[in-house]
């Protein structure tokens, strides 16, 4: 069989300037639709335009593919349609001050009634003021003083007239009032009193005792007549409050005369303005100037005044449609909203007015946009989501009342009804782990917006794709990109991609190229981005990435990390890997090494012996040890003990992108046929023994290259890789170069007996006829020759082999 090397052609799919049909992007116009994410965009408009509860929407995808831009895009657009919900503002509860009411008004009338009420305050106190300053206000109480004292003089004065004329008079004494005998207009003394006849002073006696029991119920009568003063008082300062807070609030009723819910809470206002018009005189807190500046708005005013205060927490004046809210700190505070406390005299304070609403409140009515690993990291705000919009109430407490940790007494808002669509951003894994882990999930984000990493290059989108450029180069205020710009920077989107028929999603990647091409292009004081300016930029990306790269690199060509490029080793293969480093990836040659000795079968796989393999490398060696059995000695026991290495290896091994250049050592220590040092390998394979394609494939050869290009390039080096990775190709063009002057090579291959020839030179043999034996030079043959003397050789040493064979 013989293998094709690619052509340089196959290597690098080129863009045409000439045919994008523009000079510079200031000719091309600016692209309002999305480009390449047809999926997400219809994802996005089901789930704006339908109206059933649970059908919140989760938006997914690679970071960079414009998610937040687009979502909030479609939101915006779609909100502008919808009627611009109501505001939200609290009030005092007047029946119970713990619970304070909530109240909704037309969009724009919560701010207005906040500001009246505050001018109604201030009024109030002067319109008080001077109602009890008045001369009006001032005699009737008098009046009511002057009754209230005449009535016990009064009662006392008729009932000295009545005892004068029985013989008696009314004493003042120091323990109170007393009854007392006349004789000649004079008080009869006690011994005067005990020397009268006995009738006498019987019939006195009584009589006394008879006005004693008066006076004592005159007496007794004095706190009923002071409360009822009391009661006149009040009485009089509630119809003098009235009177003067009737106007102030008639012109409120007038102006909010649409509003049921204000009329109503003004009522409740005069009701309490009349009961409590004694406490509305009272003088406002005197506090320091610091401290008054860091205490809430409304607090240095008699609590009598503060319970007429209006505490606006949705404000939607000026609101065009509904609400679009991004909240970039979803705490759970944030989320659902707060109480917060003032300082004041050593205690801390609340009331109605220091009740903050959260993002849900702002975003009632409208949509509420947030980041998924924002919102999960935060303790707690992912729950309180989810029962927000599960009871569709927005209930305002704090953590420690929801979970029960403290028993103080606070405010217990009423809740706020909660109308809302929620969208959530983020990666797909934080998706697909929410659906296995929490089964309430699915119940409240219904609808999934996959956000696709790559945009098919055909030549629709890929018109579009260069409008967007346009837009972008336009929207960043950057020099106009002309053709070749243009196309650089196209060619390098595909390279980003992956694949020659692709382009990059991640908008947020090139928008960075542009940027910094502009840099450069100011740098050489040039008008127009080139392509010059486009490749330099990606030139200095990597350059200040690629410190690590260029650390192996030296101690390769040290022979520090021993890698071989020319010659030909048995049992040894260049193998290719890759090292990711944040956001730059670089291949790089690694030796494989195998040995063989008789044994049972076992294919050791050294780096999953101690702990540095993954799964997926470890698949692939057990799937290439059943290859060589299956494949070699199908009727006889696999009679070998083979060990496999990355050599030099000190970190994990993870893929199975190397099981073929493994199986390639295996099969060259088995039948002790050397392999070209020269040709490095990557790709692995299947029990059927093809070779199957590998990630970042223009990396690993870019990585042996440079290797080879450092040592110098002979003409004999190059790369295996699966065949389906050739649309892969974007390599660099010193790459595409190389292999046009051929001193580098590419070998596409789809089976291992391809790359057997290639690594051998030798042919790789079929079973002639089907079933027969391979052919005598073969590496086939010389590997089932092998594998068939080990399996003998075990069999003839009977119990000995059977032990020697124990690992």
């Amino acid at each position: 069989m013989s293998v094709k090397e690619l052509k340089p052609h196959a290597l690098y799919r080129r863009c045409d300037p000439a045919k994008l049909g523009f000079r510079t992007t200031a000719e091309l116009e600016d692209i309002s639709e999305v480009v390449g994410q047809p999926r997400a965009v219809a994802a996005l408009a089901f789930g704006v335009g339908i109206r059933p509860d649970g059908f919140n929407l989760f938006a997914h995808g690679a970071p960079g593919t414009g998610k937040q831009t687009l979502v909030l895009q479609s939101l915006r657009a779609h909100a502008a349609s919808l009627p611009v919900p109501s505001d939200l503002c609290y009030v005092h509860n007047f029946d119970d001050a713990r619970k304070p009411r909530l109240l909704q008004l037309p969009a724009g009338t919560g701010a207005t009634l906040s500001r009246d009420m505050e001018r109604f305050v201030d009024e109030l106190r002067a319109a008080v003021a001077s109602a009890f300053e008045s001369d009006e206000y001032q005699q009737r109480r008098q009046a009511i003083e002057e009754e209230v004292k005449q009535r016990p003089a009064k009662a006392l004065e008729e009932i000295g007239e009545r005892a004068k004329q029985a013989g008696l008079a009314v004493v003042h004494t120091p323990s109170g009032l007393l009854v007392a005998a006349l004789r000649g207009g004079e008080i009869v003394t006690d011994e005067a009193f005990q020397r009268l006849p006995e009738d006498e002073r019987r019939r006195l006696q009584a009589k006394i005792e008879l006005f004693q029991g008066e006076v004592e119920r005159t007496v007794r009568r004095l706190p009923r007549w002071m409360h009822d003063r009391r009661d006149r008082l009040r009485a009089l300062s509630s119809e003098v409050t009235a009177q003067a807070v009737a106007h102030l609030l008639e012109e409120l009723r007038e102006k909010y005369a649409s509003v049921p819910s204000v009329l109503a809470h003004l009522d409740r206002v005069q009701r309490d303005v009349v009961e409590r018009a004694d406490q509305l005189l009272e003088p406002e807190t005197s506090l320091p100037e610091a401290l008054l500046e860091a205490t809430p708005r409304g607090f240095g005013r008699p609590p009598a005044l503060r319970r007429y205060r209006i505490n606006v927490v949705v404000d939607n004046a000026g609101q065009a449609g509904a609400p679009v809210v991004y909240e970039d700190n979803p705490t759970y505070d944030n989320l659902i909203g707060r109480v917060e406390h003032a300082a004041q005299f050593g205690a801390l304070v609340t009331d109605f007015t220091l009740i903050k609403g959260g993002a849900l409140h702002r975003a009632s009515g409208g949509f509420l946009v947030l980041e998924a690993h924002k919102l999960l990291r935060v303790p707690y705000a992912w729950e309180a989501l989810k029962r927000a919009l599960q009871s569709r109430r927005l209930r305002i407490e704090s953590l420690g009342q929801a979970l029960s940790l403290v028993s103080t007494v606070s405010l217990e808002p009423e809740p706020a009804p909660l109308e809302v669509r929620v969208v959530i951003l983020g990666e797909p894994l934080l998706y697909y782990l929410l659906c296995a882990l929490d089964p309430e999930f699915a119940d409240l984000f219904k609808v999934t917006a996959d956000f696709d990493d790559q945009i098919d290059a055909a030549d629709d989108n890929r018109r579009r794709y260069v409008q967007l450029i346009a837009t972008l180069v336009r929207r960043e205020k950057l020099r106009p990109f002309d053709a070749t710009g243009v196309a650089r920077v196209l060619e390098h989107s595909a390279r980003l991609a992956g694949d020659q028929e692709k382009l990059t999603a991640r908008i947020a990647v090139v928008l960075d190229l542009l940027c910094e091409a502009d840099y450069w292009a100011g740098q050489a004081a040039a008008g127009v981005v080139t392509a010059a300016h486009v490749q330099q930029a990606i030139d200095a990306q990597t350059f200040r990435a690629d410190r690590l790269r260029q650390r192996v690199h030296e101690e390769i060509s040290r022979h520090i990390i021993m890698i071989d490029t020319a010659g030909a080793t048995v049992g040894q293969v260049n193998g290719l890997s890759l090292s990711l480093l944040g956001n730059f990836a670089f291949g790089r040659p690694t030796r494989i090494t195998a040995r063989v000795r008789m044994g049972r079968g076992d294919v050791v796989d050294i780096e999953r012996e101690v702990e540095l393999g993954g799964p997926l490398h470890s698949k692939g060696v057990l799937i290439l040890a059943a290859y060589v059995g299956a494949r070699y000695v199908p009727n006889r026991p696999l009679a070998l003990s083979a060990s496999l290495v990355f050599e030099q290896s000190y970190s994990s091994v993870e893929g199975d992108s190397a099981s073929a250049a493994e199986l390639f050592a295996l099969l060259s220590a088995i039948a002790e046929v050397p392999i070209s040092q020269s040709l490095a390998v990557t790709g692995s394979v299947n029990q059927h023994g093809e070779i199957q394609v590998v990630g970042n494939v223009n990396e690993k050869i870019e990585g042996f290259f440079d290797v080879c290009r450092a040592r110098g390039l002979t003409g004999d080096q190059g790369v295996i890789m699966p065949a389906g990775n050739a649309q892969h190709l974007m390599l660099r063009q010193d790459v595409v170069d190389a292999v046009a002057a051929g001193k580098f090579h590419i070998y596409p291959i789809h089976t291992v007996d391809e790359g057997l020839e290639l690594l051998t030179a030798l042919p790789a043999g079929e079973r002639e006829p089907p079933g027969g034996p391979y052919p005598e030079g073969s590496v086939n043959r010389l590997v089932e020759d092998r594998l068939i003397e080990l399996a003998e050789t075990l069999q003839t040493l009977g119990p000995v082999g059977a032990a020697f064979a124990e690992p």
